[in-house]
C-alpha cells in the first residue's frame, strides 16, 4: 500500500522518465535516487521495471549474526546507508540469542509466543520453529501471498540441516520463499552446502567459495531477475559473519593491522551490586584482553566483505532501475559483548552491548541522515514488511510497522518499553554458540528496557536496575534503593510484558 506523498513522488519519477525516453536525455539527469548517490553514465541503464516497480515497494533485509554497534565505524557502506535514510539508536532484540531472535523477525511476535526460546532442544531452534507452525505466517508468506518473489539467501535457524530436513529426501524449503539458498553451518565461511531450491549445491575452500560473497553474488541476480520481471521483490541476505570464528575473506585477513577491541568504562569492570551469576566474573588476564583484540579484528575484518556486499546490491538496485523504490535494511540479530563487564566473548545478557544493535532503513520517503530514538525492536520487522507490501497483518503479532516513523512521522505515542525474554541453557559442544565455551548463560530471566532504564528479573529473585540516563553504561545496580512501591510497580509492568500476546503487546508496551 503506497502512501499519498509516496505515490505523488512516483507519478512525477514516470512523468520524468517518459520525458527523458522521447527527449533523449539521460535518465541519470532527470531522476532523482533517494537510497544511493547519483550514478555515472556507465552504471547506469534506463529499464522498463523502474516504472513497474513503482506499484509496491521492493524490500533488500541485510541481517548480520553477533554484530555489535562498536563495529560500525569499519563499515563504510553501512554509513553511506546511513546518510541516505534512518537510523534507530535505541532499537533492541527480544532476546540476544540467535535463533530466539531469528524467530521474532520471521513472525513479530515474542519468544515466549513463537515458543522458541533457544538455539536447541525441545524449545529452540529450527526443530521449534517448524513444530511449532511458526513458518505458516511470517512476513515471506505474506508477501509472497500478494504477488512478490521472495529468497531467503544465508542463514536460516540453527539447526536447520540441507541434508537432512523434514522429508529426509530433499532440501526443505518452507512456505512463503520462491527461492531458498540456505545453508546450515556457514560458519567458518568455506567447504559447506547450499540448499538451492530443493537441491544441494557443494561449495569448497576457493577464493570464489567464500560464503558472503557468493551470497552476494545470488542476491545480485536475484534483483536483475525480479526487475526483468516486473516483480516486487523481497531479499534477505542472513550472513554468519561476524560470529566466530570470524573468517574474513582471504583478500581482507591482513586489515586493519593492531586493532584492538574498545577500552569502555564497563571494559574489564562489575557494576556494583552485580548479580550473583556476574558478580563472580574474575578480572581479565592480559592473555584474555590478548584473546579479545584478536577476536575484534577478526570480527571487523569478517565484515569487509558484508560491507561490500551492502554497496554492490545497492549498485545493482541502481542499474535494475529500481533504488527509487526499494527499502534497504540493514540490521543484526543480537549483539555481542567482549570483554564488558569482565565477559569474554558472549551474549544472552540484557546489557545494551547484547540487545542494542545496529537497525538503519533507507527507502522510498525516508527522510537521508535522520536518526530516530523510538523505542523499536525485531518484532518490528514482520508488520513493516507486511505494510510495504499491502498485506494485513493479524491481530496475533505483537510488533507494530514502523512505517509512520520512516515518513517522518513523530515518535509521541510510540511504545515507550521493549520486552527482552531469556532463557539459561547448559553449554552443548554442538551449539556454536559457546564461543569455544567462553559464553555464559545467565540465568532464567526477563527484562524491560525504556529510553531511561533497564530493568531485569531472575527466576532467582535476584533485580537489576540501570538508570540510562545518569549510567548509560550499566555500571550501577540501583534495585536494591528503589522503594516497595516503584519495585512493585516495574514488577506490574513487567509481568504485563512477559505474559503479553498479539495487540495487548502494544498497549503493554507503554507501562
Amino acid at each position: 500500500m503506497i502512501r499519498t506523498r509516496q505515490l505523488l513522488t512516483r507519478i512525477v519519477g514516470v512523468v520524468a522518465l517518459v520525458f527523458a525516453a522521447q527527449s533523449g536525455v539521460s535518465a541519470a539527469t532527470t531522476s532523482a535516487a533517494t537510497t544511493t548517490p547519483a550514478p555515472t553514465p556507465a552504471t547506469t541503464r534506463l529499464t522498463q521495471p523502474a516504472a513497474a516497480a513503482a506499484n509496491r515497494p521492493n524490500i533488500v533485509f541485510v541481517l548480520t549474526d553477533d554484530m555489535s554497534s562498536n563495529l560500525l565505524p569499519y563499515m563504510p557502506e553501512v554509513r553511506k546507508l546511513q546518510s541516505r535514510g534512518m537510523t534507530f539508536s535505541d532499537y533492541v532484540v527480544s532476546n540476544s540469542l540467535c535463533c530466539p531472535s531469528r524467530s521474532s523477525i520471521f513472525t513479530g511476535r515474542y519468544p515466549h509466543n513463537t515458543g522458541v526460546l533457544g538455539n536447541d532442544g525441545p524449545n529452540g531452534g529450527f526443530d521449534a520453529f517448524h513444530n511449532n507452525g511458526q513458518e505458516r505466517n511470517t512476513f515471506a508468506t505474506a508477501l509472497r501471498a500478494k504477488g512478490y518473489r521472495t529468497a531467503m539467501m544465508g542463514k536460516y535457524l540453527n539447526g536447520y540441516d540441507p541434508t537432512a530436513t523434514v522429508d529426509r529426501q530433499r532440501p526443505y524449503v518452507p512456505p512463503g520463499w520462491s527461492q531458498w539458498d540456505v545453508v546450515g553451518g556457514g560458519y567458518q565461511g568455506y567447504n559447506y552446502k547450499v540448499a538451492h531450491n530443493h537441491r544441494i549445491e557443494p561449495h569448497g575452500d576457493k577464493t570464489k567459495d567464500y560464503l558472503t560473497d557468493v551470497l552476494s553474488r545470488k542476491g545480485q541476480s536475484f534483483i536483475k531477475k525480479s526487475a526483468a520481471a516486473n516483480k516486487p521483490f523481497l531479499l534477505e541476505v542472513a550472513l554468519f559473519t561476524p560470529h566466530g570464528p570470524s573468517t574474513p575473506a582471504r583478500r581482507d585477513k591482513h586489515d586493519f593491522p593492531g586493532l584492538t577491541a574498545p577500552r569502555g568504562p564497563a571494559f574489564d569492570k562489575l557494576p556494583t551490586d552485580a548479580p550473583p551469576w556476574l558478580a563472580r566474573q574474575h578480572k581479565l588476564t592480559q592473555r584474555e584482553k590478548n584473546t579479545i583484540d584478536k577476536k575484534f579484528r577478526k570480527r571487523a575484518q569478517s565484515l569487509q566483505a558484508v560491507d561490500k556486499m551492502v554497496g554492490k546490491l545497492r549498485e545493482t538496485l541502481t542499474r535494475a532501475g529500481v533504488a527509487d523504490d526499494t527499502y534497504v535494511v540493514f540490521s543484526s540479530d543480537n549483539g555481542f559483548h567482549l570483554g564488558e563487564y569482565r565477559l569474554k566473548a558472549g551474549k544472552q545478557t540484557a546489557f545494551d552491548t547484547d540487545v542494542r544493535v545496529p537497525l538503519v532503513i533507507a527507502g522510498p520517503g525516508v527522510a537521508a541522515g535522520r536518526t530516530s530514538n523510538a523505542q523499536v525492536s525485531n518484532i518490528d520487522f514482520a508488520p513493516t514488511f507486511q505494510k510495504i507490501g499491502g498485506a494485513a497483518v493479524s491481530s496475533q503479532v505483537d510488533g507494530h510497522s514502523l512505517l509512520p516513523l520512516l515518513d517522518g512521522g513523530s515518535d509521541t505515542g510510540w511504545r515507550t518499553a521493549n520486552l527482552i525474554e531469556h532463557r539459561h541453557a547448559e553449554k552443548s559442544p554442538d551449539d556454536p554458540d559457546n564461543h569455544g565455551g567462553e559464553s555464559i548463560s545467565p540465568p532464567n530471566y526477563q527484562a524491560m528496557r525504556t529510553d531511561s532504564y533497564t530493568y531485569v528479573e531472575y527466576a532467582s529473585g535476584a533485580k537489576e536496575y540501570y538508570d540510562l540516563r545518569t549510567d548509560p553504561d550499566e555500571l550501577h545496580n540501583t534495585a536494591g534503593r528503589l522503594s516497595n512501591a516503584r519495585l512493585a510497580d516495574l514488577h506490574d509492568a513487567l509481568t504485563r510484558l512477559k505474559n503479553c500476546r498479539g495487540d495487548g503487546c502494544w498497549s503493554a508496551g507503554h507501562p
